[in-house]
């Protein structure tokens, strides 16, 4: 490896730590206890899109970034344990390009979260489950069901 690809790749894990240091830093300053008498209502009452992105930090990240540049095509996004990715589609995916998408998911997610197993579990607009892909990292295969 050359030294200006090597200058590239710290310089990019400096910025990113930068920015994951910021926006975390950035976050709700102040910390409020929680009124425990009164139990949560999660139900119909609740919109879908109040529930978290991720749960964890850089989750949360990678799930908003999924659904902003997705340009229509994913309407809510999910990541659970830095493993699991799962994506509501909107009406505008035809059926032919849901193993497509999905396979740019996969590719998308190993790489921001290397060296792992992942699974994309892919919704229709309904919320209902349509396709399962799974990366193992082992044999770099994709398998789809």
């Amino acid at each position: 490896m050359n030294l200006l690809q090597q200058s590239r790749k710290i310089a990019t894990t400096l910025i990113l730590i930068l920015v994951l240091t910021i926006t975390t830093a950035c976050g709700s300053g102040t910390v409020t206890q929680a009124d425990r008498t009164i139990a949560p209502q999660i139900g119909s009452d609740v919109a879908y899109a109040e529930l978290q992105r991720g749960n964890t930090p850089t989750g949360q990240s990678f799930g908003d970034w999924v659904v902003q540049t997705s340009k229509g095509l994913v309407k809510d996004a999910y990541v659970r344990d830095n493993n699991k990715l799962g994506v509501v589609i909107s009406s505008q995916v035809r059926p032919n390009e849901v193993r497509t998408l999905a396979k740019s998911l996969v590719q998308g997610f190993q790489r921001n979260f290397p060296d792992k197993h992942l699974t994309v579990l892919v919704y229709g607009p309904d919320k209902k489950l349509i396709l399962t892909t799974e990366y193992d990292r082992a044999s770099n295969q994709i398998q789809y069901s």
